[in-house]
């Protein structure tokens, strides 16, 4: 039985949409900050078969909807790369 993948429709700086599956989403209690992990639905010809471009997000949720904002930190990013990590080792991806 498989689950069916949660999706987002993320639009890029030209406006122009583009569909993510949803790998994870974790929160940190110390920041009370969340954040979520995609990959495209539509792989991106132009990159490597091997390798997954993933990217990452801070979001706030607001009743059914949610904002996205970049991640700005060094730490932040530091945190989110071993949550990655540990989701791949996990056999996720």
């Amino acid at each position: 039985m498989s689950e069916e993948q949660e999706r987002v429709v993320i639009p890029d700086e030209q406006g122009e949409e583009h569909l993510f599956d949803i790998l994870f989403t974790f929160d940190v209690d110390e920041t009370e900050r969340s954040y979520m992990v995609v990959k495209p639905v539509e792989p991106d010809n132009d990159t490597d078969d091997q390798e997954e471009e993933v990217y990452a997000f801070r979001f706030e949720e607001e009743g059914d909807d949610f904002n996205l904002f970049p991640v700005e930190t060094d730490k932040e990013w530091d945190m989110i790369e071993e949550m990655l990590n540990t989701f791949v080792e996990e056999g996720h991806v």
